[in-house]
C-alpha cells in the first residue's frame, strides 16, 4: 500500500509537466473544487436567508406568543397563566417574558395620516433583538415615547424628537364622538428590512398602549423570547398546561407560508449546483482514464517486476482519493474566501422590498460543509473505479508493446 501511495503521488506530480494526463488531473481538481465551492456557497446562502429572516421575525414576534383563541383581552393578573409562566421562567432562565398590548391605530402628522399596528410592551426597553436594529435614537420605552420603522419615518419625513398624534382606530367610529388619542414623541427608529414591519409596526410603553386602546388593566397576551431553548419543545411544554381559552403560537407557525416557500426553493437550487459537481466527477473519470492510457507501458513494467493486480487497483484508487481530497479542500477554501468577502463587504446586493434584506446573506454550517467534503471525496473514489478496472486488466506483454 505504501508503494501504491508513493506511485500515486509521483503520478500526480508527473515529471512530464506537458503531458495531457497531468493537465487533465489538475483540471479535474479545479473542476471538482468549483463544484464543491458551488455546493458549499449555495447551502451557506440558503442558510443565510433562513437565519436572517428567522432572527428578524423572531425579534418582532418573539419565539412564542400566548393569546386568547378569540383574540379577547386577557386580565393582566390571571393567576393560572401567571403561575404557568413563572414555572416556565424558573425552568428556563434564558427566557425573557413580556406582556404586550396590540391593536390597530392611526398616526397623524399634519394633514397626513397612516394606519399602523400599535404594540405596547412592559419593561424599560425593547427586547434585545429589536434593540440591535435601532438606527436612530434608542430603544427605551419611556412615557409617551414611541419607536417607529425607518420606512414609516422616511415616508413622513420624521426624525427622532418629532411629535405626532396617534388615534385609537376603534374610537374613530364611536357614535358618542369620543376619540381616544395621544401625542407621542419619536424616541427611536428601527430598520429591519422587513417591509411589512418597517411600514406599520410602532412600539411604546404598555401603559400608554392600554390607555389609547382602552384596555385598562388588560393585555393582549404574553411574548416569550428564547436564547438557548428549542422554541418548539418550549411551546409544547406550555401548551400542555394551558387550557381554554389560551393557546400558543410560535413565530414559525405564524409565518408558515414563508418558510414553506423557502423549503421548496432549497431542493431545486441544490440539484442545479449538484449537476455542476457531477460534471466535475465526470472530469475525474476522464482524467484517470487518460492517465491509465498514458501509463500503460509503465503499468506493464511494474507488473513485469512483480507488482500485483491488487497494488495496481490501490494505486489508482489512492490517486482518485487524492484528487477528491485536493478538489474538496480547494473548493472549501474558495467557498470560504468568497463567503468571507460577501459577509464583510456585501458586494452582491438584492432588492430589500422583495427579499427582506439589502444584500445576499452567507451563514456557514460546518456540519453541512463536512457532509459535502465527504460526499465529494467518496464520489471521487467511486469515479476512479472504472479507470482502475481498466488499469488492473492490463496484461504485461501487451502493455510493453503499447505505443
Amino acid at each position: 500500500m505504501k508503494l501504491s501511495i508513493h506511485l500515486a503521488l509521483r503520478y500526480l506530480r508527473s515529471s512530464d509537466r506537458a503531458s495531457f494526463s497531468s493537465f487533465a488531473g489538475k483540471l479535474a481538481i479545479i473542476g471538482l473544487g468549483v463544484g464543491i465551492a458551488a455546493l458549499v456557497l449555495t447551502a451557506a446562502i440558503y442558510k443565510g436567508f433562513e437565519d436572517t429572516i428567522s432572527n428578524k421575525i423572531a425579534g418582532f414576534d418573539g419565539h412564542i406568543r400566548i393569546q386568547d383563541f378569540l383574540g379577547r383581552p386577557i386580565p393582566n393578573n390571571s393567576a393560572g397563566l401567571d403561575s404557568i409562566l413563572f414555572d416556565f421562567a424558573l425552568k428556563h432562565p434564558d427566557a425573557q417574558i413580556k406582556s404586550f398590548v396590540q391593536g390597530p391605530a392611526m398616526m397623524r402628522k399634519g394633514l397626513n395620516a397612516e394606519g399602523i399596528i400599535l404594540e405596547g410592551l412592559n419593561g424599560k426597553e425593547l427586547p434585545a433583538a429589536l434593540n440591535k436594529i435601532i438606527v436612530g435614537g434608542n430603544g427605551e420605552l419611556s412615557e409617551k415615547t414611541i419607536i417607529i420603522g425607518k420606512r414609516l419615518a422616511d415616508a413622513y419625513q420624521l426624525i427622532v424628537g418629532d411629535p405626532f398624534v396617534v388615534f385609537d382606530l376603534s374610537s374613530m367610529t364611536d357614535i358618542t364622538g369620543m376619540k381616544r388619542l395621544t401625542q407621542f414623541t419619536i424616541g427611536g427608529i428601527f430598520h429591519s428590512g422587513l417591509v411589512e414591519y418597517d411600514n406599520s409596526m410602532v412600539y411604546t410603553r404598555i401603559e400608554d398602549a392600554q390607555y389609547l386602546l382602552n384596555m385598562n388593566e388588560e393585555i393582549s397576551g404574553n411574548i416569550i423570547y428564547l436564547n438557548n431553548t428549542d422554541f418548539q419543545s418550549a411551546a409544547e411544554e406550555i401548551e400542555s398546561r394551558l387550557g381554554y381559552p389560551y393557546y400558543t403560537l410560535t413565530w414559525k407557525e405564524k409565518h408558515h407560508t414563508l418558510f414553506k416557500w423557502l423549503a421548496v426553493q432549497k431542493l431545486p437550487i441544490l440539484l442545479i449546483f449538484g449537476m455542476i459537481a457531477l460534471v466535475a466527477i465526470v472530469n475525474i473519470i476522464s482524467a484517470l482514464t487518460m492517465i491509465v492510457l498514458e501509463k500503460i507501458r509503465s503499468i506493464g513494467s511494474l507488473q513485469a517486476i512483480g507488482l500485483s493486480r491488487r497494488s495496481i487497483i490501490s494505486l489508482f484508487l489512492v490517486k482518485g482519493t487524492i484528487i477528491g481530497l485536493a478538489g474538496s479542500i480547494f473548493g472549501l477554501i474558495l467557498a470560504l474566501f468568497f463567503g468571507w468577502v460577501q459577509m464583510k463587504y456585501h458586494i452582491l446586493s438584492i432588492a430589500e422590498d422583495i427579499y427582506f434584506m439589502d444584500h445576499i446573506p452567507v451563514s456557514f454550517d460546518f456540519s453541512q460543509i463536512l457532509i459535502i467534503i465527504i460526499f465529494g471525496t467518496i464520489c471521487s473514489l467511486l469515479a476512479s473505479l472504472w479507470p482502475t478496472n481498466i488499469a488492473s486488466r492490463v496484461k504485461p506483454a501487451e502493455a510493453l508493446r503499447y505505443e
